[in-house]
């Protein structure tokens, strides 16, 4: 069982910056694929990044690419999601999860799937104004 709590989320004017930060409860979070998803309200949620158990594989939307920044300390158990240049359309609550799936279905795009996330956190709302 593991425990995820988001933190860092705000309101922030239009090309600011926000650092979002999930920690994670027990001793077995570098076990974890972690990814970070966000819903806006009336829509899906929608998959915005994912970290590999090491940290060193990382995949992006689109969308933020080149804006956001996934990282991980499995020491402070701890997955980090830096966002910069954030734009009015990236308003939404904002989610971090962690993966059990397999190396082999994780690298194969399951992280893009909320389906294969076992844990949730309970999001953090960040509004960005124009």
């Amino acid at each position: 069982q593991v425990q995820l709590v988001e933190s860092g989320g705000g309101l922030v004017q239009a090309g600011g910056s926000l650092r979002l930060s999930c920690t994670a409860s027990g001793r077995t979070f570098s076990s974890y694929a972690m990814g970070w998803f966000r819903q806006a309200p009336g829509k899906e949620r929608d998959f915005v990044a994912a970290i590999s158990w090491s940290g060193g594989t990382t995949y992006y939307a689109d969308s933020v690419k080149g804006r956001f920044t996934i990282s991980r300390d499995n020491a402070k158990n701890t997955v980090y999601l830096q966002m910069n240049s954030l734009k009015p359309e990236d308003t939404a609550v904002y989610y971090c999860g962690a993966s059990m799936a397999s190396r082999g279905s994780f690298y194969s795009g399951s992280y893009l799937n909320q389906n294969e996330y076992s844990y949730w956190g309970q999001g953090t709302q960040v509004t960005v104004s124009s």
